[in-house]
């Protein structure tokens, strides 16, 4: 049981002793007993520690990272957040991390000699993304080059040769 519904519990219990003492001749008015102190059921201040005290708030958002779970997207964030670290201010200038999941580790390049200079370099990245991250973090690498303007806004969109035929 835990301690909300015990002391509930034992609020109910008073209340049914105190009806239960007048006889059900006359109605007699409540009144809540002063401030209980921690020994009646109350898990108010005392000597010892409660979960009521004041907690650092490093040890509330641990505590909350590891009951949701958060600690392996934590990890993967660290990917993007040291990626300049790890590859090196020159490369992080002409490569955005795309994506990161499952070990799988996508880069787009800002021009095709970005990303064949990339592709050159993977061992070498796969050493300092071991090195900075920690082993087995990246297990592979897929480079890809810059992206070509998109005619598609929206949802949906019509097939057919697009925007070419409508400038004139």
């Amino acid at each position: 049981m835990s301690e909300d519904s015990a002391a509930a519990f034992q609020a109910l219990e008073r209340a049914r002793a105190m009806a239960g003492r007048s006889g059900g001749k006359g109605k007699k008015k409540w009144i809540p007993p002063a401030e209980a102190g921690p020994g009646l059921g109350n898990p108010g201040s005392g000597a010892k520690p409660s979960r009521r005290d004041p907690q650092a708030l490093g040890d509330l958002a641990a505590g909350l990272l590891e009951e949701r779970g958060w600690e392996a997207h934590l990890k993967d964030a660290d990917v993007v957040t040291r990626w300049a670290e790890a590859v090196g201010e020159a490369v992080a200038a002409h490569t955005v991390v795309e994506a990161f999941r499952d070990g799988e580790l996508v880069i787009r390049a800002s021009s095709t000699a970005w990303a064949t200079q990339v592709n050159l370099l993977q061992v070498e990245l796969r050493r300092r993304l071991a090195e900075v991250l920690g082993e087995d973090r990246v297990t592979k690498v897929v480079v890809l080059g810059p992206a070509g303007p998109s005619w598609k806004h929206g949802l949906r969109s019509v097939r057919g040769r697009g925007p070419r035929d409508t400038y004139g």
